[in-house]
């Protein structure tokens, strides 16, 4: 951190408050606890299965007999998915007697992400 000081890099004179600075910085704006909350959204949606059984639900809400069907899915391996997704509030679930359906909890964070081309 002297280093940098000394070679007019950074703009502080003092090392130790122009690490003070970059600490409230990294609070501030890459706070921990949030980057953690992301990063399990993030690895919610990293595998095929789960990317497909969204767009599934991006087109109407549908009974895990349906997913199951659809994507050629155990209904063990369905269900890890469809948890995994609803653990994150990626989707949301609604009990209708024995029947479970699914939907898209947020359809705002999916349509940004379709804007980005992160999904098509």
């Amino acid at each position: 951190m002297a280093r940098l000081v000394k070679s007019s890099i950074c703009p502080a004179e003092d090392a130790s408050e122009y690490a003070e600075e970059l600490r409230e910085l990294a609070d501030k704006m890459a706070n921990k606890a949030l980057a953690k909350k992301e990063s399990r959204f993030f690895k919610s949606l990293a595998d095929e299965s789960r990317i497909r059984v969204l767009k599934l639900l991006m087109l109407r809400e549908m009974c895990v007999c349906e997913i199951m069907v659809a994507l050629n899915l155990t209904q063990p391996t369905a269900s890890h998915h469809l948890g995994i997704l609803e653990k994150e509030d990626v989707i949301k679930r609604k009990k209708e007697g024995k029947w479970v359906y699914y939907a898209i909890a947020d359809l705002e964070i999916l349509e940004g992400m379709k804007k980005l081309g992160l999904l098509k």
